[in-house]
């Protein structure tokens, strides 16, 4: 492993005049893309179940609530969504970017996993990501711009090492909904990506040192992906200068998985 790595500094790409939603935003990944697209000048809905863990991130960000936010979402609920866009709209007039990275794993046995258990997860993964497009795309068409992120995963597309089979297909279908909404809103300034991460450095706290070791093993570059890595492809895909990008889904998984 290698102990020296360090991110960049924030902000490298520009967000000024640009108004974002992060879903799952209080935490991981979701906290990383709030803060890198706000230090980009960006104004910043944090959204999450979890109001509590997203007010801290947004009162952290801005305390005066002037360019940051924070929104209690379900993105189960599509009433959640749409009263999301009501509220960003009339704080700060339009949403330019949104980043669905909202999700939730759970390692079930195979034999073991319900229909219920396997309903919740596609529901919370995928459906949540259907949901988000369907309502946005249509804001930021009607506005002539947009940028929609999806945070995926390696899992949907090898169906993973330790993953569950539910985790699995619904982060696949979160890149094939990716590929159909960049397809579907393609010219009108609107673009749909996506991000599979591979092994992320939150899930050290889950792991024993023994499975720590075995993961940097198994992985070509030698390490966990830090969250900050992932945060700064979002804001490539979110920012102006990744237009032609469409339909695309960045690999992040340090060599795990070529193609």
């Amino acid at each position: 492993m290698d102990e020296t790595f360090q991110l960049p500094a924030n902000g490298s790409f520009s967000f000024a005049g640009r108004t974002a939603l992060v879903t799952g935003g209080g935490r991981g990944v979701g906290e990383a893309v709030a803060r890198e697209i706000h230090a980009g000048g960006g104004r910043v809905a944090v959204s999450d179940i979890d109001l509590a863990v997203a007010q801290a991130v947004a009162g952290s960000l801005d305390a005066t609530g002037a360019t940051a936010v924070a929104l209690p979402l379900d993105v189960r609920e599509k009433d959640h969504f749409l009263t999301a866009l009501d509220a960003i709209t009339g704080r700060w007039g339009k949403v330019d970017i949104v980043v669905n990275n909202a999700g939730f794993a759970k390692r079930t046995p195979t034999q073991e996993i319900s229909p219920e258990e396997f309903d919740a997860i596609v529901q919370i993964n995928m459906r949540s990501v259907f949901l988000s497009c369907q309502i946005f795309s249509e804001h930021m068409r009607a506005n002539g711009y947009g940028r929609i992120v999806n945070i995926t995963s390696l899992a949907g597309q090898n169906g993973g090492t330790v993953a569950s089979p539910h985790y699995a297909a619904s982060k696949a279908g979160a890149i094939m909904l990716t590929k159909y909404f960049a397809r579907y809103l393609a010219g009108t300034g609107v673009t749909v990506n996506a991000i599979a991460p591979g092994p992320i450095d939150t899930a050290k706290a889950r792991l024993s040192p023994e499975q720590i070791a075995r993961v940097e093993a198994e992985v070509p570059a030698g390490r966990f992906m830090a969250v900050g890595e992932i945060a700064a492809a979002t804001a490539l895909l979110a920012s102006d200068r990744g237009g032609f990008f469409v339909g695309a889904t960045l690999d992040m998984n340090g060599g795990l998985y070529l193609r």
